[in-house]
């Protein structure tokens, strides 16, 4: 069961295990021991309640106590003290099994259920590892000088050579090249940049070796915003508390204020003895004291979260697994979530006056000596039948070049062709509006063939979005490609919303307009530009392949980036909430149904104790109900 108080720190080292299961072997051994040991057994049986019970009860019950009625102004207590009271009364009548039991069975819960929870701060080392150190800042006689990244100052001018990581945002004075911006806007194919292009800190510099010019400060790039951000979003983030939680402190202010109301006014009211009055109160303590609501609410998340991980979904809290099921909106970022995360050909189209099975052969001779990434789709496409060797010449800006039977052959982007046919060029038009990459095949700078290239839908995702759809959730896209792209991806899978161009700082700020106007809301994602969003949404939800950052700041991981699973996941969750409710409802029911039969004298100790237990086992039997597999949700594709 978890805490009132949210920020304290559970984290005691292995100590308070150590001692529970110390006072687990004590209690298991005193069960052993005959009547006629009876004064060892209590012993045993004591100690054993103050071993098990020492850090949930005096430690965070009694401690926790303390600081929240310090905190607030008023007497703030939580169910730690109340099992604590539990436990005492029954040993003080004489039945100290049952008081060590509710404390074995308290604080076993309480323990599970934190590792369940994984309440550590969410680790974001990686990250800053990722953020550049050193830069080749030239100097004013033309020397190269090795610095600090934060001794850089906006006009300083910076050389980056090929392989290198952009130390820090700016914009380019000479040189070209390509870069690898995934880490910023999650983009699998890597950007051509030329003079007067911007470039960003973190990125990874391609083969070319280029000059720039610092804009900003290393505060203010695009990457250290990131890491704010993720940091900002940790510390802010609200977190779910469980069901319970939310009337925990009131519950237990009354038992106390009825227990002693009760022990006090029955001798005036009822002509009891002040012996049979203590008694019954002890009794009717026992009788209130939450136990099945301890254990009810541990057996059920455990259960749906050990049957998800059996099913390729780690969820690092049963709060964000229940918060899932409540989601009236989930956004996707697009590479490498709801799409492979690489280029594929999609369309080709040559000149009727030329020889196809000729061509083909020059393709694939130039694409192998290219270090373009779209090369490898390419060469997945196209098989040749004749190998060819080709001297070839890379050309930032313009693509790769070969001479072959007296012609020169060449492979770009449309920009850097002049003469084009109108049919060519329509095609163009028509495919970059599908949100596909196009390139074009010259002969002698006459464009004589198209290849279309897109980052294609996983299989899972369309089956996934309907699925959400059908459950009325609002299904957003959000992605830093174009606007045409991103459409088109979203038209193909059905997604309602598209929200394109966006930067790694705007992401996190598109979560909080989603959580506006839709209320609570997921978002699957899987690279570094990902991690504010994860972290701002209500359930952070990333791809298991993906960056190991996007994955630590995450609620829910898809080990296998199988979108499918998400599904099973938010079936599994919404069952999970069910079952809680029902385990709340038949725990409190049994406490009034024991709370009524011991105002009527028609209950003891023992009774009450048993009634308890069982209704403890029956919540933690229909908890584990969720350890069966949900059949799968067959979807339409």
């Amino acid at each position: 069961m978890s805490n009132i108080h949210e920020h304290h720190d559970h984290n005691h080292g292995q100590t308070p295990i150590v001692m529970y299961f110390i006072g687990l072997t004590l209690a298991i051994i005193a069960l052993f021991l005959n009547e006629t040991y009876e004064i060892l057994q209590n012993t045993l049986f004591s100690v054993a309640t103050v071993t098990a019970g020492y850090h949930v009860v005096i430690l965070e019950g009694i401690g926790e106590t303390i600081e929240n009625t310090r905190t607030r102004k008023w007497f703030t207590p939580n169910s730690h003290i109340l099992m604590g009271l539990a436990a005492l009364g029954a040993s003080l009548i004489g039945e100290f099994w049952e008081g060590s039991l509710l404390i074995l069975i308290f604080s076993g819960a309480h323990f599970l259920e934190e590792y369940a929870e994984g309440r550590s701060n969410r680790e974001i080392t990686k990250l800053v590892e990722m953020n550049p150190t050193k830069a080749r800042r030239i100097t004013s006689n033309g020397n190269i000088q090795t610095v600090a990244i934060n001794q850089l100052k906006i006009g300083d001018h910076v050389q980056v050579r090929n392989g290198d990581q952009v130390p820090i945002d700016g914009v380019i004075l000479s040189g070209e090249t390509s870069i690898d911006e995934s880490s910023i806007n999650g983009e699998s194919i890597p950007k051509e940049k030329t003079k007067g292009d911007l470039v960003f800190g973190s990125t990874i510099n391609g083969t070319g070796t280029f000059t720039m010019e610092v804009t900003k400060e290393n505060d203010d790039t695009v990457f250290s915003k990131i890491l704010q951000l993720v940091n900002q979003n940790q510390n802010n983030q609200t977190k779910v508390g469980n069901i319970i939680k939310k009337f925990e402190p009131k519950y237990v202010t009354f038992v106390l204020i009825a227990i002693v109301s009760f022990i006090v006014l029955a001798p005036l009211l009822l002509n009891w003895t002040w012996e049979q009055s203590i008694y019954r109160g002890l009794v009717l303590l026992v009788a209130a004291a939450p136990c099945a609501l301890a254990a009810a609410t541990v057996s059920v998340t455990l259960s749906a979260t050990s049957n998800l991980a059996k099913k390729g979904v780690l969820s690092k809290g049963s709060s964000y697994l229940s918060q899932f099921a409540n989601i009236e909106a989930i956004s996707f970022d697009k590479t490498g979530t709801v799409t492979k995360g690489k280029p594929e050909v999609t369309n080709v189209h040559f000149s009727d006056a030329v020889n196809e099975e000729e061509l083909i052969d020059i393709i694939v001779a130039l694409e192998k000596e290219s270090n373009h990434p779209l090369a490898d789709a390419i060469l997945k496409k196209f098989e040749t039948k004749n190998r060819l060797a080709i001297p070839v010449t890379n050309q930032i800006g313009k693509g790769i070049e070969g001479k072959y039977n007296g012609h020169y052959y060449r492979i770009g982007k449309p920009t850097s062709f002049i003469r084009v046919s109108d049919k060519f060029s329509k095609l163009n038009n028509n495919w970059a509006s599908e949100g596909k990459t196009v390139v074009y095949l010259a002969k002698d700078e006459e464009v004589i063939g198209l290849i279309g290239l897109m980052d294609l839908p996983n299989d899972q995702a369309k089956s996934t979005i309907d699925y959400f759809k059908q459950q009325g959730i609002h299904t957003t896209l959000i992605t830093g490609d174009s606007k045409k792209t991103g459409e088109a991806v979203a038209k193909n899978l059905g997604i309602n919303e598209v929200i394109s161009n966006v930067m790694p700082e705007d992401k996190s700020n598109r979560i909080n307009e989603q959580k506006e106007r839709h209320g609570v809301t997921a978002m699957v994602g899987d690279g570094v530009n990902d991690a504010p969003a994860l972290v701002n949404a209500d359930v952070g939800i990333a791809m298991g392949n993906g960056t190991d950052v996007a994955v630590d700041v995450s609620d829910l991981v898809l080990m296998q980036n199988d979108l499918s699973k998400l599904v099973q996941a938010h079936r599994t969750a919404q069952k999970m909430n069910r079952v809680i409710w029902q385990n709340i409802i038949f725990s409190m029911s049994v406490v009034v149904f024991l709370v009524v039969v011991t105002f009527l004298g028609l209950t003891d100790i023992a009774i009450s104790v048993i009634i308890h237990e069982g209704s403890t086992l029956v919540v933690i039997l229909n908890g584990l109900r969720l350890l069966r597999t949900i059949d799968p949700l067959k979807l339409k594709s």
